[in-house]
């Protein structure tokens, strides 16, 4: 996940991802966008952002339905 220091959406993104991961035993890492040069030009104001799998899976706001879905069937390549 990418996230920034002092954004709100992130701040609720990073919940939502911490909740539901828990739920299935899945690790996940935070990253502060502005950390990264290549990373702040790249996303800029699009945090947070989530990924599953290395794909981009969710800007700006992540549902826990819909990130419970995404775990919960991942590609059929990562299977």
């Amino acid at each position: 996940m990418l996230s920034r220091t002092g954004c709100h959406l992130c701040v609720e993104a990073v919940a939502v991802v911490d909740r539901v991961c828990a739920r299935h035993g899945a690790a996940y890492d935070v990253v502060d966008v502005d950390t990264d040069p290549a990373l702040q030009a790249r996303y800029g104001d699009l945090v947070p952002v989530v990924f599953v799998d290395g794909a981009e899976f969710a800007t700006w706001r992540v549902s826990d339905d819909a990130l419970d879905d995404a775990l919960a069937h991942p590609p059929k390549a990562a299977r």
